[in-house]
């Protein structure tokens, strides 16, 4: 049996880097997906028909600002060997503007957008630093499953913060939402500060500083140009930039599709993400040895055609049960997908760029995020809160991932990453 982790590297630290999406997951199911987006269209903006377009927008920007600033980041990081100290201040960023959510109330809309475009530049500049430890982390042969261990815990930790928040709701029975929502954001914010502790104690910086390449600039201006030299990195993180649109798209929409088509209450919507969080995760672990086993294009493609399935089944249902099977299948393409993605950057990127590399995978997926979720929100408000349509449109992205995928060989690529 071939090992999973690098040399001289302990299960512990793998867990403790784990914990890092275990502690961030409660952030993107509690304050993306399941509570606040609903609350911010259906209390903040009292269902004005601008209200989703309002709330994909603001993610847009955050996602934009991430996309500006990602590749510089990872640079800086690369050159000073400071993947860790930067992964520090992004989640006390993350943490602090979660914590400020408690003070959107209905009304408050330019406060609400603010707070959520803030939370989440911190929330996305953190995912791309903690995603550059990886390769350090994994044997090259394993990285589909240990990044599938990352994504199944992370789905266990939006599971406990949801939970946890659905606890708080349950106990406080005829409340408005106004009162109980804010709650959740503090509980979301101790949430990620606790979970995320134990990640900043155990795991260990392994990379050395690079005095040569001390000014980021430049060394950002090779990393485009030299990620010419790598063609199937290329084309796979185009193929993400539309599969990651849909993805997103369906994170942040979830929620507000539920209750706006299918009429689910709020407890009613948190009880479904919970599920489907479970199901995430067994996705996401399982799915990591499958693409070890049957190799990155082969495992991704079945993915890919999933979400296609999620996406018709999500437009033609007409009642419960068949949104619930839709949501899971979706749950289960989630975890799979997103795993699958940060395993396959870290078999094509250079070993000595990786934090570099990796900030033009989050510059892939945060540029879908941009695009993604406005189109859904554009699309409702255009055509009189059409969500159906709105879900339609999000499969496009997926047949275009599925295609460009087709022409991605990882093992030339890998070839070229060593070389």
């Amino acid at each position: 049996m071939q090992p999973s982790l690098a040399p001289e590297v302990k299960i512990r630290e793998v867990w403790a880097w784990s914990m890092y999406d275990f502690a961030n997951s409660g952030y993107t199911t509690v304050v993306i997906t399941a509570v606040f987006s609903r609350y911010f269209v259906e209390a903040v903006c009292a269902k004005a028909e601008w209200a989703t377009f309002a709330w994909t927008a603001a993610l847009s920007l955050s996602y934009a600002a991430i996309l500006a600033t990602g590749p510089l980041i990872g640079a800086w990081a690369d050159a000073h060997a400071a993947k860790k100290r930067l992964l520090l201040l992004s989640t006390l960023g993350c943490i602090l503007f979660t914590a400020l959510l408690y003070y959107a109330q209905p009304g408050t809309v330019a406060l609400a957008l603010a707070l959520i475009v803030l939370s989440n530049y911190f929330f996305g500049t953190g995912e791309n630093l903690i995603a550059a430890f990886l390769p350090e982390l994994a044997d090259s042969r394993a990285m589909g499953r240990v990044s599938g261990w990352g994504w199944a815990f992370g789905y266990l930790g939006g599971l406990v913060a949801l939970g946890a928040c659905l606890a708080y709701l349950l106990g406080s029975p005829g409340k408005p939402a106004s009162e109980t929502v804010p709650v959740t954001m503090l509980i979301t914010a101790a949430f990620f500060m606790l979970a995320a502790t134990p990640t900043f104690v155990f795991l260990k910086e392994r990379a050395l500083p690079q005095p040569q390449n001390l000014n980021p600039w430049p060394r950002l201006r090779q990393t485009l140009e030299k990620s010419r030299e790598f063609r199937d990195l290329r084309l796979f993180l185009a193929c993400i930039l539309f599969y990651q649109a849909g993805v997103t798209t369906v994170i942040a929409l979830a929620a507000i599709y539920a209750g706006e088509v299918l009429q689910f209450t709020m407890q009613q919507t948190i009880t479904l993400i919970l599920v489907v969080n479970v199901t995430a995760a067994a996705g996401a672990f399982g799915f990591g040895y499958l693409q070890d086993r049957i190799g990155h294009v082969r495992a991704l493609t079945l993915v890919l055609a999933g979400w296609i399935a999620m996406v018709l089944l999500a437009f033609f249902s007409t009642d419960v049960t068949t949104f619930w099977v839709a949501a899971n299948l979706a749950g289960l393409c989630m975890g799979s997908s997103q795993a699958a993605g940060r395993a396959i950057v870290g078999y094509l990127a250079p070993p000595s760029r990786l934090a570099e590399f990796f900030g033009l995978w989050g510059l892939a997926v945060k540029a879908a995020s941009i695009f993604g979720p406005i189109t859904y929100g554009a699309v409702t408000w255009i055509f009189a809160g059409n969500h159906r349509l709105g879900i339609l449109t999000t499969g496009i992205f997926f047949v275009v991932g599925l295609l460009l995928l087709k022409s991605v060989d990882v093992e030339r690529g890998r070839r070229a990453a060593l070389a």
